[in-house]
């Protein structure tokens, strides 16, 4: 291995280990989760929501322990976002086994800096890098010898420096993450227990629940709220005064579009691609004039977009915020009172939901379903006060997650501004936004 000081290219500190084919037939079942392009974020960053262990052969030298590095040489898109992307497992992560679409890194030593050289992988001077040598026309492909090569000279004390914040930033973001999804598992779990198991109507009918007393998960003021019996319908057992329903009954489809005379200037666009398991990953701002054709359906807060194409894919999510474009291939649910919002929200998007319109999906190519079809959706419905009361109680779970959600974006333009003076190794306080002294300190607090 080279000197300390001498290391000048990636291929100093790094030997890559390639993976290999795997058998989908074998995909979930129990060993390590499959470590392919799929996990990847684009232009880097490790993706959870579509992970998948695999049952197969996995031997040691295909495995990624927590902590590695791991990267992609290649890409199906022509954007070339995945192309030399890098990921980190999680430490917290059991470990992963490369496909053939995946590398694994192996540092040449012990003292190989892998926070500054990850961090380096994610600079937007190496993305440009990785596009101006790809090769191919269709699936794209980054030679090994090109990306050993990349410049990485040993970092200055400025670059590390940046790379400590960048990590304070990357470790907030994980951190709202996980608060995101515990959060809306909490709502989920909220609706099913009311919509679904019918367990405060239960609760009361079998004595369980008493006028003036609580249980876990509800309190003693809510308990005129519901019935104490059940009764027949198309659907099975359901609440005494409830009816069966569908989201079209609490919900308008598609409310809005913009024409020629109201289609304003700029547009900040949302589309499927950016838009996964109730997240919207970014929002591209476009001059009305060079907009995609798909950005008409205007999108309100307390909106639900669900895509129609490929909806197994997840990409649905409740709007928090003005003056955003949907594609359209969202079906728009616009809540026909405010108090409906959670509720349409809850019913459009749970799993079993999700698995329907995924298997009602028509086409081949592009298989996907009618808005009209999401809007069909059969709902049990309550009373105006049930519906109240769980309006209550969801939107403060969903308004936590809007906060953490703009938080993280704050963080992300922060960490987005940084990466780019990684290589410059220069940096003025004044350039950006962001207090690199109080940031590293409530990192390495949050960490000890």
């Amino acid at each position: 291995m080279a000197g300390e000081g001498c290391r000048s290219k990636l291929g100093d500190y790094f030997t890559l280990q390639r993976g290999t084919t795997y058998k989908s037939r074998l995909l979930g079942q129990p060993g390590p989760v499959l470590l392919g392009l799929a996990t990847i974020q684009r232009n880097g960053g490790f993706r959870t929501d579509s992970l998948q262990t695999y049952g197969g052969d996995s031997p040691a030298k295909l495995l990624v322990q927590p902590g590695d590095l791991y990267l992609s040489l290649k890409d199906v898109t022509q954007s070339a976002d995945l192309l030399g992307a890098v990921a980190r497992l999680p430490i917290s992560h059991s470990p992963g086994r490369l496909t053939q679409d995946t590398v694994r890194l192996e540092p040449r030593g012990s003292d190989v800096p892998l926070n500054y050289l990850y961090w380096l992988l994610r600079t937007p001077q190496y993305r440009s890098y990785c596009r101006a040598h790809a090769t191919g026309t269709t699936n794209l492909g980054l030679a090994r010898e090109d990306f050993l090569a990349f410049p990485a000279p040993e970092p200055t004390p400025t670059q590390c420096q940046i790379v400590d914040a960048l990590s304070a930033l990357d470790d907030k973001i994980e951190q709202n993450r996980w608060m995101r999804e515990t959060l809306e598992a909490m709502a989920r779990a909220l609706f099913k227990s009311w919509f679904v198991d019918f367990e405060p109507v239960r609760a009361k009918a079998e004595g369980r629940w008493r006028r003036g007393e609580s249980l876990p998960g509800l309190p003693a003021h809510l308990w005129d709220l519901f019935p104490d019996s059940f009764e027949d319908s198309e659907l099975g057992e359901i609440p005494k005064g409830w009816a069966v329903g569908t989201l079209g009954d609490l919900s308008a489809l598609n409310p809005e579009v913009w024409t020629r005379e109201t289609r304003p200037t700029e547009l900040n666009y949302v589309d499927l691609s950016n838009t996964k398991w109730g997240r919207i990953d970014a929002v591209i701002p476009y001059q009305a004039a060079a907009a995609p054709s798909r950005a008409q359906r205007v999108l309100r807060p307390a909106d639900t977009i669900i895509g129609t194409v490929r909806p197994g894919n997840g990409s649905y999510a409740f709007i928090n915020e003005n003056g955003l474009t949907g594609s359209t291939g969202f079906a728009v649910l616009r809540p026909r009172m405010e108090t409906y919002a959670e509720f349409v929200y809850l019913a459009a998007t749970a799993a079993d939901n999700i698995d329907t319109l995924a298997h009602l999906a028509d086409g081949a190519a592009y298989p996907a379903v009618r808005p009209e079809v999401v809007a069909a959706t059969p709902i049990i419905r309550s009373s105006y006060a049930v519906f109240n009361g769980f309006s209550r109680a969801a939107s403060l779970l969903l308004k936590k997650i809007t906060q953490n959600e703009r938080e993280s974006r704050t963080l992300a333009t922060l960490r987005d501004a940084l990466l780019p003076k990684l290589i410059s190794g220069e940096l003025r306080l004044t350039d950006i936004a962001i207090d690199l002294v109080s940031v590293t300190a409530t990192h390495r607090t949050a960490t000890t």
